[in-house]
């Protein structure tokens, strides 16, 4: 099948790669425009772009779609399909318009649940005990189209956002190819998104980091691993800001909300009598370190808070 790929961060990468491995003919791939990136802020591509050069495909960046002379481009490549996965570009009408079989979205949810641009992320914060991956076929609206293909995974009581980020890319992956499988032969049946079921996962800001010790340590907890590995869940200790990676819920009990009650492991307590162990802190202009070692280089002592 002649296809375009449109794509842009790590999540799309497995799935632009089994596409190129399956043998699809990929007419292009579109993804964002390069973007200033680290200290020296020196222009970066995405990752989708320095896969699809070093497969040879030909890379076309536009800032928008609604440019006609973009969509007379994209009619001239003349794709049977476009395949789309982690674009962050809402494709128009007149795009959607062009291939014979339409545009296939991968998502990282069950949709309807968790619409928008971080699906992963607020799955793992809201506690969810099960994710997946849904092959949508596009509409005009915000991932509303109908439903082709799903698959689920469990969501496991310690993985971060960013673990499960990776392990739904090769589920999407895998997905996408089953339906472009499927699709020629009419063997897909698209099933209508139920709206009452639906809710939207919206961007992720910093606004969201900081930790609330008074909240129970289920809640802290699920938030420490959706904010993981960005924005990265933050609190203040002796004035001064960590960012704390990783955590695992603990049994002690005791103490005031932000309190250490164990260095070792180190632990915090947390609202409702419960407690949270920090696993990975990392101190302000420092680097990201296991919770002993940070201990040892601070010296804490029981009885010191977080806030």
């Amino acid at each position: 099948m002649r296809l375009i790929f449109m794509g842009t961060s790590e999540f799309a990468v497995p799935i632009l790669r089994s596409l190129i491995e399956q043998g699809h003919e990929l007419a292009a791939v579109y993804t964002q425009p390069d973007k200033p990136k680290g200290r020296g802020y020196a222009l970066t591509p995405p990752p989708v772009k320095e896969l699809a050069l070093a497969k040879g495909i030909p890379v076309f960046q536009p800032t928008t779609l609604k440019d006609e002379a973009e969509q007379e481009r994209i009619r001239a490549l003349a794709p049977d399909l476009i395949a789309v996965a982690a674009y962050g570009k809402i494709l128009p009408q007149a795009v959607l318009d062009i291939p014979r079989y339409g545009c296939l979205n991968v998502h990282a949810s069950l949709l309807p649940k968790y619409r928008g641009a971080a699906p992963i992320q607020w799955a793992v914060i809201n506690g969810e005990e099960k994710s997946g991956v849904t092959i949508m076929q596009m509409a005009a609206g915000l991932d509303t189209g109908d439903m082709l293909l799903k698959a689920e995974a469990s969501i496991k009581i310690e993985e971060t956002a960013g673990e499960l980020h990776d392990r739904l890319s090769i589920i999407g992956a895998e997905l996408l190819c089953q339906a472009l499988d499927l699709l020629p032969q009419g063997r897909l049946t698209a099933e209508p998104q139920c709206e009452e079921l639906s809710c939207y996962a919206a961007m992720l800001d910093k606004s969201l980091c900081q930790i609330e010790w008074q909240l129970p340590a289920p809640q802290l907890h699920n938030k420490i691993r959706g904010l993981s590995p960005w924005p990265i869940a933050v609190s203040t200790l002796d004035g001064k800001r960590v960012k704390i990676h990783r955590s695992a819920l603990s049994d002690l009990s005791g103490g005031e909300a932000g309190e250490i009650i164990s260095l070792s492991p180190l632990t915090v307590a947390c609202g409702q009598s419960t407690a949270l162990s920090i696993l990975e802190i990392q101190a302000e202009g420092g680097k990201k370190l296991k919770a002993e070692e940070f201990v040892r280089g601070k010296r804490l002592n029981l009885g010191q808070k977080l806030r």
